[in-house]
């Protein structure tokens, strides 16, 4: 019963005339950045970030989620028409859907990924509505050592499923942690790593950070690339299902939204491996694997539903915990610290309205998206001829400003220019940033609860280990590094990634 109170809660929030325009705002916006490859959700929510510092936190909140679920959607488009994954969490949808798409049957593998995520949308919904209290009230029993092996898991969880060397993503996830140091200590007010630099007593800029790393080093990143754009030259064909064909996407649909919202809320998960574990449980589970890559619908089917349920059961860490589990909901957290809230398990109780608002404008947001997607595919296609190099200086306009708007300092934008550096850097390494943000934010509060851990335990370090939920934590953490060791797990995590 106080679960139906908390929905109708979060469904007044929604409906409110303002957030309903932001919802709408949002998941255009992710369609739009879904639909245009290498440009991501990641990179357009840190372009956004300083918009939402003049807006309500819920309109805010509401406004970036819906770009991220938005860019599930439309990611599929560009995968199915063009074999080149608008998002990356399409890239499963490339092998079977262009495929579709050369044999005419383009529509139907466009409305099944339509179909199919909005189905993953509504349901992991409902399991965010059901998870996230009782998640709220074990994390209100945690103290400072929980909290701690917590964050060691987030960190490690995200090192893990980074893409690349797990070396280079400890490294990168270390230097997350020195930067967000950066500035006066907490408890003492002494000054750490400033170089003696004023604008560095409150640190480092979290907005010019995202920017300069995400903003505008993939941006030059895709500048740098060929761009190859082949749309198929085959009709697109009847966008509604025939009966065979709903009974053929059943069962995947179903199975692809259990994978998703399961390994959605694993730090470091989210869509992205959800698309890949649901198409080889597909491929597996067939009478015939053999049609898997050659147009099956169940190909299309499974991934973008696990996909989409995958990306919004990713935001029960961050709702409940405090605890981004990818670099999407770390801008997420950004644009809560913006807003003067702290991320954690009290905002469920001193801001219901901004926690149930936001599960609720996801039903709204994907009914939305379904509206949206299928008649304009015609208008997303012709937006692919839009060059990268049009779309460079506006973005770079727009950094700038925004920086500026939210340090109020011309030394933001210096920030700015260091992070883009540092960021492109970090590409052509072929080291992922992902880990490094997550370690930005999280490291002031892994230092500030480890610090009061051991001041309430006297100096004792095995409070960490004594504890028994802080020590099935670590526990778990320690297992997860370890199977990530293995020379086969190793060698088969670098196949996929290759792959």
């Amino acid at each position: 019963m106080e679960l139906f109170q908390h929905l109708e809660l979060g469904l007044s929030v929604a409906l409110a005339s303002q957030n309903i325009m932001y919802c709408f705002l949002g998941v255009l916006m992710g369609t739009l950045i879904g639909v245009l490859p290498g440009i991501g959700p990641v990179a357009t929510i840190a372009l956004l970030l300083p918009i939402t510092y003049g807006v309500p936190p819920e309109s805010a909140l509401v406004l970036l989620a819906g770009i991220y679920y938005g860019a599930q959607y439309g990611g599929s488009t560009t995968a199915i028409l063009l074999s080149l994954p608008g998002e990356s969490s399409a890239a499963v949808t490339v092998l079977d859907g262009y495929q579709m798409a050369q044999q005419g049957r383009a529509g139907a593998a466009l409305a099944t990924a339509a179909l199919g995520s909005f189905f993953a949308g509504t349901v992991a919904t409902f399991v965010i509505a059901l998870a996230s209290p009782p998640l709220t009230k074990l994390a209100m029993s945690f103290g400072s050592a929980e909290y701690f092996s917590l964050m060691v898991l987030g960190l490690l969880g995200a090192v893990s499923l980074a893409s690349g060397s797990v070396l280079r993503a400890i490294t990168m996830a270390v230097l997350g942690i020195l930067l967000g140091l950066v500035g006066q200590d907490v408890y003492t007010g002494v000054t750490r790593m400033t170089m003696d630099i004023p604008e560095l007593m409150d640190g480092v800029s979290f907005s010019a950070l995202a920017m300069g790393i995400f903003g505008l080093g993939e941006v030059v990143r895709n500048l740098r690339s060929p761009e190859e754009r082949t749309v198929t030259k085959s009709s697109i064909g009847r966008l509604m299902l025939s009966w065979q064909e709903i009974k053929q996407i059943a069962m995947p649909v179903v199975r692809g939204t259990g994978i998703g919202s399961v390994l959605g809320v694993l730090p470091g998960g989210g869509s992205l491996l959800s698309s890949f574990v649901s198409y080889t449980t597909e491929r597996k589970m067939a009478k015939d694997p053999s049609r898997f890559g050659k147009g099956a619908i169940e190909g299309v089917a499974g991934p973008e539903s696990a996909n989409n349920a995958g990306a919004q059961t990713s935001f029960i860490p961050m709702l409940t915990l405090g605890i981004p589990s990818n670099p999407v909901m770390a801008m997420m957290i950004g644009a809560l610290i913006i807003q003067g809230i702290t991320p954690g398990p009290n905002v469920i109780n001193e801001r219901p309205e901004l926690f149930w608002g936001v599960i609720a404008s996801m039903w709204l947001g994907n009914l939305m998206l379904v509206v949206l997607n299928l008649p304009l595919i015609g208008v997303w296609v012709r937006l692919l001829t839009v060059p990268y190099r049009f779309l460079f200086p506006a973005i770079v306009g727009f950094c700038c400003i925004g920086v500026f708007s939210v340090t109020n300092s011309g030394f933001g934008l210096y920030v700015l220019l260091v992070a883009f550096i540092f960021g492109f850097i970090v590409w052509e390494l072929d080291c992922e940033p992902a880990p490094l943000l997550l370690g930005f934010l999280l490291g002031p509060m892994l230092e500030e609860n480890f610090r009061r851990a051991m001041l309430l335990a006297h100096g004792e370090i095995g409070t960490f280990v004594v504890r028994p939920i802080s020590a099935g934590i670590l526990l778990v953490a320690l297992v997860m590094i370890l199977i990530v060791a293995l020379p086969n797990v190793r060698k088969s995590r670098n196949e996929v990634f290759v792959e």
